[in-house]
C-alpha cells in the first residue's frame, strides 16, 4: 500500500554505492550494444558463407574455410558467460546470521530505520519461548511511491490486506513480514514482501533479504534470487560465531554461487553505537574468534578477509579477482563496502570486456591473414599465368630446334644404333619361336601365306628394338630441358589449378594439361605399327617379301630367319628414317603446343573471373569487414580499460596535430607520466581508421624503438557531452625530433637518431606494416636524444592499404604522387631541416659517405634506393668511423698539450 512519499535520506554509503551500481548499469548498456552488434556482424558473415557453398560460388565469405568458421563465434563456455553477464542486473541479495542482523544491515544500507529491531525480533529469531521465526523474503525496488505489495517471485501480484494499508508507516509492520500459522495458501506462503521506495540507491540496483530457513531453504531462496544477475552478497553476523547450521547454509552458498561474500560483524546495538566499542579488548578477542572459524572453513584465505580497524585488506590491483572478505569495524563499513561492491561488478565486466576483445582481435587478425593471401593471389596469379605461357614457348622452341637441327645427328644415331644392336637382333631373330604358326620340326616347306605372317614377325622385332633405342637416345638429348621446364610449369600449373575455385573446370583442364605434358615434354617417342616409320620401313622390306616368295618356298629354319632380318637392316635407309623421326616429333610438337595454348586460356578465362571476385572481396574486407570489427574491438578494449583504470585527467596541452591534441597526463594504469593523444573522429572513415591503428599498435609486440601505447579510453562526455573523444594514452618522452633539430643536435646525435629510426621502421617491416608518415614530429627523443617512433595513424599492413595517397606531403616519397610501388620508407631528413619542394643542402659536417647514402635515399627512382638492410650497416659504418676520428682527435689534442 502507499505510504510515506518523500525521497529516503541517502548516506555517505548510499550516495558512494549508487555511484558504484550506476557506473555498473552505464557500462552495462555500453556492453549489451557491442555483444547485439558483434552477434549481428558474426551473423551477417556466416550467413554469407552458407548461400556461398549453397550457391558453389565465391561470395562475401566464401574465403573462409570450414574449420576458420570457428574463430568468429564464441566457445560454448563463453556464450553462456556473456549471455548470463552481459546486461545482467545488479542485485545487493542480505544474508545473515538471523533476521535481526539482516534487518540492522539492510536499515545500514538505505540510512532509515524501515525493518523493525530490538529484543522481541532477536527472541523471535533465535526460537526463544518456542517462537519459530516464519519471516518472508522482501525485495526492495524503485517507484515514486512509497509501497508494499505480495508477489510471487518474478510473476504477478497477489491480492492481499496488509497492515501498512491501514495507514501511514516508518517502520514496515512485523505483522506484514510475517508468515502467520493459519495461512494454508501456498502462494501466500512463497510470496515476497516487495518494498517500493523513493531512493537513489534503488534506482541503480535491488536489494533482496532472503527470507528465515523455515519458510524457504537457502538453495531454493539463491534460485530465486541470483537469476541473470550480478550479485554483491553480504552476510551479516551478530554472534561470536557461526552455527552448525549456518556453516551448512554458508558451504551451500559457496557451492551455488561464484561469487565472493562480504562478512559484516553488526554491534550489539543499533546504528548509534560509539567509533571506540571496536577498540576494546574484548572485542579484539571475539574478531580474532570469528575470523578464525571463517578461516578455518575456508570462506577467507590468509592474504585477504580480515579488517578491525576499517583499512582496506584486499589487493588494489586493477583485475584482481575479488575474494570473500571479514569487516568487524561496523562504525566504517563505507570504506570497505564499496570496493569490494565496485570489485564485485568491475570483475564481471572486465571478464566479459576480454572475452569480447579476445573474440574480435582473433577474427580481425584472420580477416588481416585473409587479405595478404587474397593480395598475394592477385598479384601473383597473373604473373604465374604469365610465367606458364612464356616458359611454355621458350620450351616448345627448343624443343623444334633440336627436331630441326637433329636430323642428320639422329641419322648417324640410328646407323650407329643399327650396328651396334645387329648381331643381338640376328641372334634374337634366329632364336625367334613363332606361336600362331606350325613349323615343322623336319624342315618341310609351309604356305606363302606362313612364310609372309614370320617375316612380318621378324620384322616388327627389329622396328620395335629400333624404336626403343632411339627414343631412348632422342629422350636423353632433351633430359634436361625435362628438368628446367618441365618440373616449373608443372608445379606452376598445379598450383594455378588449385586456386582455380570452379571445380569442374578446374578437374577437365587439370586431366588436359596432364595428357599435354605426357604427349608434349615428356617427349617418349613410340612408333606404332601404324606410324609413317613403320610404313617406310614395310615399304623397305616389301621387296624382300616379294623376292623370297617368288621362288619355292624355303623351310622354317633358323638360319633362313637370321638371312630374313640380315636382309632387313641392310635394307633399311637411315636417312629417310632420320627425316620421317623429325617430322613426327615437329607434327607431334606443333599439335601439342597449339593444344597447350587453348587450355591455357581457358584456364586464364576462369581465373580472370575468379580474381574478379576476389579483388571484391578483398575490398570488402579492407573497407567494411576489418574496420567494423576493428570498432567494436576498440570499444571492448576501451571499455576494458576505463573498467580497471578508470578515466585519465587531461593537464596541459603539449602540441596538436592534423587529427587531435596531445594533453599531458600524470599517471594512469601505473604509467607515470604519459602522453595523452585525444582524437575526434569526424566520421565512420575516421573511426575506422582509428580503431585500425589501435589494433595493430596494441597487438605489436614491445619495441625499445617504438612508442608505447598503454591503452584507449571512449570519453562519451568530452566537452561537455558534445562529441565522443577517444583518448590514446602512451608513453611520455621528452621532446620530438623537429625540436630537438631545432635547439641543436650533433652530427653523432642525429647519426644515433637515424639508426634509432631505422631500427624502429625495420621492426614495423619484420611485423608486416607500414608506417607511411615518417616525419620529424613523429620521431619522439627520450632525455638522452635516443629516438622512437610515434604516432601510427596511418600504418597499416600492406595487404590492408588502399592505394590512397597519405602521410605529410613534405615528408613523402615521390613516386606516391605518380601511382608508383614504394620502395623503402624515407628517412633522409634526420640530418637537416627541409625546406618545402626541394632537395636539403649539404652540411658542411657531412663527408662524402653520408651525402651519397643521402642521396641514395630520395632518388626518384624507387628500385634504386638502398633498402633498410642496406642502409643500417651504412649508417652504422659512418657512426663508427666518426667515434674513430673523434678519438684520434681526443689523442692528438692531448699529446699537443703534453
Amino acid at each position: 500500500m502507499e505510504g510515506n512519499v518523500q525521497q529516503q535520506k541517502n548516506t555517505p554509503l548510499g550516495r558512494e554505492l549508487q555511484r558504484t551500481f550506476s557506473s555498473y548499469n552505464k557500462h552495462s548498456i555500453q556492453l549489451k550494444k557491442n555483444l547485439k552488434e558483434t552477434n549481428v556482424f558474426f551473423r551477417e558473415i556466416r550467413q554469407n558463407y552458407s548461400n556461398a557453398c549453397a550457391a558453389t560460388i565465391s561470395s562475401d565469405s566464401a574465403f573462409l574455410e570450414a574449420g576458420q568458421l570457428s574463430c568468429i563465434s564464441f566457445p560454448s563456455h563463453e556464450e553462456e558467460f556473456l549471455r548470463n553477464t552481459v546486461g545482467a542486473a545488479p542485485y545487493i541479495l542480505v544474508l545473515g546470521q538471523d533476521c535481526a542482523a539482516r534487518y540492522q544491515l539492510l536499515n545500514c544500507l538505505l540510512g532509515e530505520r524501515l525493518l523493525p529491531l530490538g529484543a522481541d525480533a532477536r527472541e523471535a529469531c533465535s526460537g526463544v519461548h518456542g517462537i519459530v521465526c516464519k519471516r518472508r523474503k522482501l525485495c526492495f525496488t524503485h517507484g515514486r511511491q512509497t509501497r508494499l505489495s505480495l508477489a510471487l517471485p518474478g510473476q504477478y501480484e497477489l491480492v492481499h490486506q496488509l497492515a501498512a494499508n491501514r495507514g501511514r508507516w516508518d517502520t514496515v509492520p512485523r505483522e506484514d513480514l510475517e508468515i502467520h500459522e493459519e495461512c494454508e495458501d501456498p502462494a501466500h506462503r512463497l510470496a515476497e514482501l516487495e518494498i517500493t521506495l523513493h531512493h537513489p540507491l534503488l534506482q541503480e540496483t535491488k536489494v533482496m533479504v532472503v527470507p528465515c530457513p523455515s519458510v524457504q531453504t537457502i538453495e531454493e531462496a539463491l534460485e530465486d534470487c541470483t537469476r541473470n544477475v550480478v550479485t554483491v552478497i553480504l552476510y551479516a553476523i551478530n554472534q561470536d560465531s557461526l552455527s552448525s547450521e549456518q556453516v551448512a547454509d554458508l558451504r551451500k552458498v559457496k557451492e551455488l554461487l561464484s561469487f565472493p561474500i562480504c562478512f559484516l560483524r553488526i554491534p550489539d546495538s543499533t546504528l548509534t553505537a560509539s567509533p571506540e566499542s571496536g577498540c576494546r579488548a574484548e572485542k579484539e578477542r571475539e574478531k580474532s574468534i570469528l575470523h578464525k572459524q571463517l578461516l578455518s572453513l575456508g570462506f577467507l584465505n590468509t592474504q585477504t578477509g580480515h579488517c578491525s580497524c576499517g583499512a582496506p585488506t584486499q589487493t588494489s590491483t586493477p583485475g584482481a579477482k575479488p575474494q570473500s572478505m571479514l569487516v568487524e569495524s561496523f562504525e566504517r563499513l563505507h570504506r570497505l563496502l564499496v570496493p569490494f561492491a565496485r570489485q564485485v561488478l568491475q570483475n564481471q565486466q572486465v571478464e566479459a570486456a576480454n572475452l569480447l576483445n579476445g573474440l574480435h582481435c582473433r577474427c580481425l587478425d584472420l580477416f588481416i591473414n585473409q587479405a595478404f593471401d587474397m593480395q598475394r593471389d592477385l598479384q601473383i596469379t597473373p604473373r604465374r599465368l604469365e610465367y606458364t605461357r612464356e616458359k611454355e614457348g621458350e620450351l616448345f622452341s627448343s624443343l623444334m630446334a633440336i627436331a630441326n637441327r637433329k636430323q642428320e645427328e639422329m641419322k648417324e644415331m640410328i646407323v650407329e644404333t643399327l650396328s651396334s644392336m645387329k648381331e643381338q637382333l640376328l641372334e634374337d631373330a634366329a632364336n625367334l619361336e613363332f606361336t600362331d604358326i606350325i613349323v615343322t620340326t623336319n624342315g618341310e616347306p609351309v604356305t606363302s601365306k606362313e612364310i609372309t605372317s614370320c617375316i612380318h614377325l621378324i620384322q616388327e622385332l627389329i622396328v620395335l628394338r629400333l624404336n626403343q633405342a632411339v627414343a631412348n637416345k632422342l629422350i636423353s638429348s632433351v633430359d634436361y630441358l625435362r628438368e628446367s621446364f618441365v618440373g616449373t610449369l608443372e608445379r606452376c600449373l598445379e598450383s594455378l589449378e588449385k586456386s582455380n575455385f570452379d571445380s569442374s573446370a578446374h578437374n577437365v583442364t587439370s586431366e588436359h594439361l596432364k595428357q599435354l605434358l605426357n604427349a608434349a615434354y615428356h617427349v617418349e617417342v613410340t612408333f606404332h605399327s601404324g606410324s609413317s616409320v613403320t610404313k617406310l620401313v614395310w615399304e623397305q622390306i616389301k621387296q624382300i617379301i616379294h623376292r623370297i616368295t617368288l621362288v619355292n618356298p624355303p623351310a622354317i629354319t633358323p638360319e633362313w630367319k637370321r638371312k630374313v632380318a640380315q636382309d632387313a637392316i641392310e635394307s633399311l635407309s637411315a636417312a629417310k628414317l632420320a627425316r620421317s623421326i623429325c617430322s613426327q616429333f615437329r607434327t607431334r610438337l606443333n599439335s601439342s603446343h597449339e593444344a597447350f595454348a587453348a587450355s591455357l586460356r581457358q584456364l586464364e578465362e576462369g581465373h580472370t573471373g575468379r580474381l574478379e571476385r576476389t579483388e571484391d572481396l578483398w575490398l570488402r574486407v579492407r573497407k567494411d569487414h576489418a574496420p567494423r570489427l576493428a570498432r567494436l574491438s576498440l570499444e571492448s578494449r576501451s571499455l576494458r580499460d576505463v573498467l580497471l583504470h578508470g578515466k585519465p585527467k587531461l593537464g596541459r596541452e603539449l602540441g596538436r596535430g592534423q587529427y587531435g591534441v596531445v594533453y599531458l597526463c600524470d599517471n594512469w594504469g601505473g604509467h607515470y607520466p604519459c602522453a595523452l593523444k585525444s582524437v575526434i573522429p569526424p566520421d565512420d572513415k575516421h573511426w575506422n581508421d582509428l580503431a585500425l591503428e589501435f589494433h595493430y599498435t596494441r597487438t605489436l609486440p614491445k619495441h625499445e624503438r617504438l612508442v608505447d601505447l598503454h591503452g584507449s579510453v571512449i570519453d562519451h562526455t568530452y566537452g561537455d557531452g558534445s562529441s565522443i573523444a577517444v583518448l590514446l594514452i602512451m608513453e611520455r618522452l621528452h621532446r620530438d625530433l623537429y625540436t630537438g633539430l631545432k635547439a641543436g643536435l650533433s652530427l653523432r646525435e642525429r647519426l644515433q637518431i637515424a639508426l634509432d629510426v631505422v631500427e624502429g621502421i625495420r621492426f614495423l617491416h619484420s611485423q608486416g606494416l607500414v608506417h607511411r608518415d615518417i616525419k620529424l614530429k613523429n620521431v619522439l627523443l627520450d632525455k638522452q636524444n635516443r629516438a622512437k617512433i610515434t604516432d601510427l595513424g596511418f600504418c597499416k599492413p600492406e595487404a590492408m592499404m588502399s592505394g590512397s595517397i597519405v602521410g605529410t606531403p613534405i615528408h613523402m616519397a615521390p613516386e606516391l604522387f605518380t601511382d608508383k610501388s614504394v620502395n623503402s620508407e624515407m628517412f633522409f631528413f634526420f640530418f637537416w631541416d627541409v625546406k618545402v619542394c626541394s632537395r636539403p643542402e649539404r652540411v658542411p659536417t657531412f663527408d662524402e659517405e653520408c651525402w651519397q647514402l643521402m642521396e641514395a635515399c630520395w632518388n626518384g627512382d624507387p628500385s634504386l634506393r638502398p633498402l633498410l638492410g642496406i642502409v643500417q650497416p651504412s649508417l652504422q659504418s659512418i657512426m663508427h668511423r666518426l667515434c674513430n676520428c673523434s678519438s684520434e682527435q681526443k689523442s692528438s689534442s692531448l699529446e699537443d698539450s703534453n
